[in-house]
């Protein structure tokens, strides 16, 4: 017979829809949240202010865990709810990607995805590194190139990214408790996925690298380490451009 904690925390994880999430993956993400303070997982089954909310906390793991090639680590979900839709450094609220005059006004405005389409077309040879400014990419031809935020973040998908957020929860002033609470349920994640794929490579970008590598567990798997994307050095980072040149990410 359940103890009245373990109904408690029965109840708190009916809460969760691991709908959008493959069934290869559903095992795990139980297992995972039992290892939740389960006080901690009460309290955001039992509220809403907190992204991306329940029905979006695990988009992410929308593929087949054998078919996960890379794993992409942001840090937890943008501010907005327009924008958090569960995977990482995916902008929901981001749609065009170009305009006349370059790049569109939204993509613009956020710094990593500008760094990041600025790398991927410098990967492409569409941009020198000396010429990357609005009015050179207003003059390339983009008619082979993909138009879209969602195009963009599909080819990752495609090429078997894993956008995971280590902390896949976002409330207000509660930033350090959030990414606590996470740390044991990103432990579980990691150790299934390297149980069960053994070639998946780990992209580790900024200060993320030094939380991830402290739960990831001893393995000899490939690892990227690179400067944040909001920095414009990882534009011309000569690892992070062999790393996505074969890619072909903008390519429709």
């Amino acid at each position: 017979m359940l103890t009245h904690t373990n109904e408690k925390l029965a109840a708190a994880l009916t809460e969760f829809d691991l709908t959008p999430a493959h069934v290869s993956w559903h095992n795990c993400l139980q297992q995972a949240l039992a290892t939740l303070d389960k006080n901690y997982l009460n309290t955001l089954a039992n509220t809403t202010d907190w992204l991306p909310g329940r029905y979006n906390i695990f988009n992410a793991f929308s593929l087949p865990v054998t078919e996960v090639h890379y794993v992409l680590f942001g840090e937890s979900p943008y501010p907005r709810a327009a924008s958090a839709n569960g995977y990482a450094f995916w902008d929901a609220a981001v749609t065009d990607l170009w305009s006349t005059t370059g790049l569109s006004k939204p993509v613009n405005r956020a710094t990593s995805l500008r760094n990041i389409l600025k790398m991927l077309l410098l990967a492409e040879n569409k941009l020198s590194p000396e010429h990357m400014t609005q009015p050179d990419i207003a003059q390339l031809d983009k008619q082979d190139l993909i138009q879209t935020n969602q195009q963009l973040f599909g080819n990752l998908l495609k090429h078997g990214f894993l956008l995971l957020n280590a902390t896949p929860v976002l409330r207000i002033g509660q930033v350090r408790q959030d990414a606590r609470a996470w740390q044991p349920f990103l432990a579980v994640i990691l150790q299934y996925l390297i149980d069960n794929n053994p070639k998946v490579e780990f992209i580790l970008f900024g200060n993320i690298a030094n939380e991830i590598d402290s739960i990831l567990p001893a393995s000899d798997h490939k690892k990227l380490y690179a400067e944040h994307p909001y920095n414009i050095s990882f534009i011309k980072n000569p690892l992070v451009l062999d790393f996505f040149r074969p890619l072909h990410l903008l390519k429709r």
